[in-house]
């Protein structure tokens, strides 16, 4: 066995909007979450359940956003999501009887009949909420679980009201001790969206680390001796920050030179809902009727998405895949050893490689990805010892001595300095938002002792404005899809905080308006609107 030569630390980001919408019976928006639940959440639960039964050490660390956990926790959510799973079931048995004839159709189906069965059994063993299933592997210390903003408030473009920037981490931070009974030690900062001087809302809320893109870190002052194969110390309060390695990213997200564009792997875009006669489907499909993903996919990608189409795919084969998830995860800790090795005898130094995805890439876009994790910590442990695996936590107490460097303005995505959340498209949104804010903020100083009436009125408009902050909205406006959906999430909470404001402001709020936002949004029903003081 080879030398330890440098740690690794997979992180990933578990986030979606607050998404409910208890005056319809059905919203398509909502198959967000019961998708991500199906097809990323619970496969990861399922993994980490495997590796703690066999006796298997792993380190992980996930972010479960505020709005996130909040959706775990709600009855009525959860609710529909158990709906969901049933109906999948159901269609998963048509599917066995309906592919009789076809074997290698058939036992896809039964694959899925499986696979929704132990979606299930994970959910009901919970009591309902995926909260206490991630819980569970926290506090078995598998798992690592950091904060983001409380509603992925987009923080450089709120940096000109810092009480803003502040309430979403507070809020962020009280809320994830409400669920997981216990302080955040890091955070994920919405976007990697980093603002110099923020570190110290974070020291506030007693957060000790955030990761950033990789130029946040490389662009610091003074440049930082190990780029991003260390963490840096923030100069102006005690708070590192894990910069992204680029390399070991990329080799993973990309569709076009990383792993999950295998020819092996199952093809996202060839589903039932869309294949098969839409009489058959019709009953899964919602009130609506519009054909849409039922998450049964029959096909591979099989070859370049420039020459194949959609209607030339082959049949998936899960063992091939199975096998190609194994070499991918021994070729993925394979060049981790070998870019440690190099990076270590360039710095003198054994580097740590900070590996951060979106976690919806796992499962959802890419079936195999939780089996990949899987390979790559039961390899990690059995098969070498060159790489160590671990969490930011386990890093800083092993490395307390860092570099103070102070980061860079900085966000991930396109171009890396926030122009994804500003531009053309989405512009309109922030005088409203700036506005909305400085509204906010003027009532958490104006009113000391409210009434109960008020201090309702005031919690049910800071709830509002951090609704209307998500960087969900300004995302979905950019890149074209769900557009007028975006807009009206982002119209209707300025419009009801407006209301609320005017109530509050001028005398006269109005009960039953106060009562029906209560009703529709309820995130956060412990927030305390002094936050923004």
């Amino acid at each position: 066995m080879s030398e330890h030569v440098g740690s690794l630390s997979i992180v990933l980001h578990a986030h979606l909007p607050f998404v409910r919408h208890p005056e319809y019976d059905y919203f398509l928006e909502e198959d967000w979450l019961f998708e991500a639940a199906c097809e990323t959440y619970i496969p990861l639960l399922n993994m980490m359940e495997g590796l703690t039964a066999d006796g298997v050490p792993f380190r992980l660390t996930m972010s479960l956003t505020p709005t996130l956990l909040s959706m775990f926790c709600d009855p009525l959510l959860q609710n529909r999501l158990r709906r969901h799973i049933v109906e999948r079931i159901d269609l998963s048995e048509r599917e066995i009887d309906r592919t009789k004839g076809q074997p290698q159709f058939q036992s896809l189906a039964s694959m899925y009949f499986q696979h929704y069965q132990r979606c299930l059994e994970v959910f009901d063993r919970s009591g309902g909420s995926l909260a206490n299933a991630f819980r569970l592997h926290m506090d078995q210390g598998g798992l690592e679980i950091i904060t983001c903003g409380a509603t992925h408030g987009f923080f450089p473009l709120m940096a000109h009201q810092p009480e803003t920037v502040r309430a979403q981490i507070n809020v962020a931070a009280d809320h994830y001790e409400e669920v997981l009974g216990r302080r955040p030690a890091g955070i994920w900062l919405p976007e990697c969206g980093y603002y110099p001087g923020h570190e110290q809302f974070l020291a506030e809320a007693g957060i000790r680390y955030f990761f950033i893109e990789a130029h946040g870190v490389l662009f610091g002052s003074p440049r930082p001796k190990f780029g991003t194969f260390a963490p840096v110390l923030c100069p102006n309060a005690p708070v590192a920050a894990f910069g992204r390695d680029v390399e070991s990213s990329k080799q993973v997200w990309s569709a076009a030179e990383g792993y999950p564009g295998d020819f092996a792997y199952r093809e996202f875009y060839r589903d039932i809902g869309y294949d098969l006669d839409y009489g058959y489907v019709r009953p899964y499909l919602g009130p609506l009727g519009e054909r849409k993903h039922l998450g049964l996919k029959y096909y591979r990608i099989t070859g370049p998405s420039d020459s194949i189409d959609l209607g030339a795919k082959e049949p998936y084969d899960p063992a091939m895949a199975r096998e190609r998830a194994a070499a991918h995860a021994a070729n993925f800790l394979f060049n981790r050893e070998q870019q440690m090795r190099y990076a270590g005898q360039v710095l003198d130094h054994k580097p740590l490689v900070v590996s951060p995805y979106d976690a919806e890439l796992f499962g959802h876009w890419w079936w195999e990805g939780p089996m990949f994790l899987d390979f790559v910590f039961r390899k990690a442990h059995f098969d070498q010892t060159a790489v160590r695996v671990t969490t930011p936590s386990e890093y800083l107490a092993a490395n307390p001595v860092l570099q103070k460097v102070q980061p860079e303005l900085s966000s991930w995505g396109y171009r890396g300095f926030a122009e994804f959340w500003l531009n053309e498209t989405n512009d309109w949104i922030y005088r409203h938002l700036h506005q909305a804010g400085e509204r906010m903020t003027h009532l958490a100083r104006r009113f000391g002792e409210p009434t109960d009436l008020e201090r309702r009125a005031l919690n049910q408009c800071a709830r509002e404005l951090l609704l209307a902050q998500a960087s969900d909205w300004a995302f979905i406006l950019r890149t074209g899809t769900m557009v007028e959906y975006a807009r009206k999430r982002t119209g209707d909470h300025l419009a009801r905080f407006e209301r609320l404001f005017g109530g509050l402001e001028h005398g006269g709020l109005d009960v039953p308006f106060l009562e029906e936002c209560e009703w529709r949004d309820t995130i956060f029903p412990n927030i305390d609107y002094r936050v923004y003081r």
